[in-house]
């Protein structure tokens, strides 16, 4: 699952490693694998691992070979084997087997079109030494989570709100507006929380934090254009390609596989392809109320 955590003093005081340490703490069962905590006078980034790929080099934050870049990732990148080949054509030295690695080079190859290259569930935060500005984006569908916080004084970032709280001076006051959503829809759509000063970064959403300016971009969105001169055993096939080439895209992990059985028939498809495309066993859950 892992969890990332981060802080910017925009009135350029530096961060203090308790602050950060204490974010990390507050969310130790998302990684209880591996912490990493890095400090960059006024802003600190850190993480909590549960390792899946690389499990002993794949240690965060992840840098480049000039320690100019700085990434934290929760998640996980599919096509990280495709952009690695692509990369190290292009003269980029890794140092790791991780997935988070790939998100260091892309970004010194592209800038933030790195996330055009992207596939996969993450929330990341990049932290550009040159600019000295932090680069935080999640993924198109928003699987991994990613909250803020700002106020004049400071911007933080965390995978669940109870790190954003962990730090002293949150404003804590409660939005209404949000309750009164989450009792009509039983949930509280983005990019409102339960706090006033806590939002969600939006799927498909990017947030650059530079100089103490704060810029939310969309860099994605789903489009749906019909071509009813298609047959449908020709779109049934290319569905079909598709949805085999996800999944076995998802099987890339250094520890063992499972598959959640919801009882339906997405869950089951998905165990179907598992079953064909590997060459060991792995277990299935389902639960029963």
């Amino acid at each position: 699952m892992c969890g990332i955590v981060g802080i910017c003093n925009l009135d350029l005081s530096p961060v203090e490693k308790k602050s950060i340490q204490g974010m990390c703490d507050s969310i130790r069962h998302r990684g209880p694998d591996d912490e990493g905590i890095a400090l960059f006078n006024n802003i600190g980034i850190g993480m909590r691992r549960l390792s899946i790929i690389d499990l002993s080099g794949g240690h965060q934050p992840i840098t480049n070979e000039d320690k100019s870049i700085w990434v934290v990732l929760n998640g996980e990148i599919y096509n990280y084997l495709e952009l690695r080949e692509g990369l190290v054509k292009s003269g980029h030295i890794f140092k790791t087997n991780s997935d988070t690695e790939s998100i260091v080079h892309l970004y010194e190859e592209y800038g933030i079109d790195c996330l055009q290259h992207l596939q996969g569930m993450f929330a990341f935060a990049l932290f550009d030494a040159k600019e000295r500005a932090l680069f935080i984006a999640r993924d198109r569908l928003g699987i991994k989570p990613l909250f803020y916080y700002l106020d004049n004084e400071r911007f933080l970032f965390a995978s669940e709100i109870k790190a954003i709280l962990s730090v002293d001076g949150v404003d804590r006051d409660m939005d209404f507006t949000a309750m009164d959503a989450f009792f009509t829809y039983t949930y509280i759509p983005a990019p409102k929380t339960i706090f006033k000063s806590i939002h969600k970064l939006e799927p498909g959403h990017f947030l650059l934090c530079n100089k103490g300016n704060i810029t939310i971009k969309k860099y994605w969105d789903l489009y749906f254009r019909p071509d009813h001169d298609r047959k449908e055993k020709d779109i049934a096939e290319e569905f079909t390609e598709l949805f085999s080439k996800t999944v076995n895209s998802h099987l890339i992990s250094d520890v063992p596989l499972g598959v959640f059985l919801s009882g339906g028939i997405d869950s089951s498809l998905v165990t179907a392809l598992m079953r064909k495309n590997l060459n060991r066993s792995f277990d299935t859950f389902t639960i029963k109320l």
